[in-house]
């Protein structure tokens, strides 16, 4: 399990390594845009680096929208981010599962519609949501189904912790559960919350200033048997975030 950050400038490798971090996210473009992000200047300095680099999907998408004035660019601004990802040879592109305001059940066969249409090299990793109604994320329930309507497809999974405090899942067996849903947790999120479980807030915290039991945490990282962690955790205290994570993570080994 390697231990790393998203980074949220336009050096992403030297960010990375100022912090210790051991694999890299990133965007790829504006992350509140419609537009196609343009080729990065150091697409060749990524793709040669020889750590593993996660893109993080634009906000906006939200391909279970009945709008078509939503859900129709999401699918293309999906398509796009996919393409420069494949650029700089990422490791998976993670994308918030969205929201079916009609009805979930409607959100399945557009999700599936999506992976029917796209051909890429690079890992679609759903990631679970906060909040929202008619989520398609929010609850492993409805993950499990999710997952059923894709089966056909290979389907990546990023389960993000504070998302599932936030969703007032119990974090007690939630990672056991998700994987029982999805098959496979293939990245990590290790995020803590600003807020109390259970508010659909989607606002992540430092591991010294959150609502997250450290103890829970730990277990869920554990759990997940994910072969890489990103935190997304405010700078610059992320670093003394990414330095507990590895020293509780390795406590935790030698004691058990």
């Amino acid at each position: 399990m390697i231990i790393g950050a998203h980074v949220p400038g336009e050096r992403p490798l030297e960010e990375a390594d100022a912090i210790g971090a051991e694999c890299v996210q990133l965007f790829i473009g504006p992350p509140q845009s419609w537009k196609k992000p343009p080729p990065r200047a150091d697409a060749a300095e990524l793709l040669s680096a020889g750590v593993p680099i996660y893109v993080h999907a634009p906000y906006l998408i939200n391909v279970a929208s009945p709008n078509n004035r939503v859900r129709i660019p999401s699918r293309k601004i999906l398509a796009g981010a996919l393409e420069r990802a494949e650029d700089i040879g990422a490791a998976g592109l993670i994308v918030h599962a969205g929201h079916a305001e009609d009805d979930i059940a409607r959100g399945f066969i557009r999700w599936r519609k999506v992976f029917e249409e796209l051909d890429s090299e690079v890992l679609i990793l759903i990631e679970n949501t906060a909040g929202g109604e008619n989520a398609m994320g929010r609850h492993v329930d409805v993950l499990a189904e999710l997952f059923g309507h894709l089966a056909d497809f290979d389907v990546g999974f990023c389960f993000d912790t504070c998302h599932a405090h936030a969703a007032g899942e119990d974090l007690s067996n939630v990672v056991e559960r998700v994987l029982a849903a999805t098959g496979r947790i293939d990245l990590l999120h290790a995020n803590d919350s600003r807020d109390p479980p259970g508010t659909g807030a989607d606002r992540h915290a430092n591991f010294s200033a959150g609502n997250i039991a450290p103890t829970d945490l730990i277990a869920m990282v554990k759990a997940s048997g994910a072969p890489a962690v990103i935190c997304e955790t405010p700078w610059p205290e992320i670093a003394d975030d990414l330095a507990w994570l590895r020293a509780e993570l390795d406590a935790s080994m030698d004691g058990s």
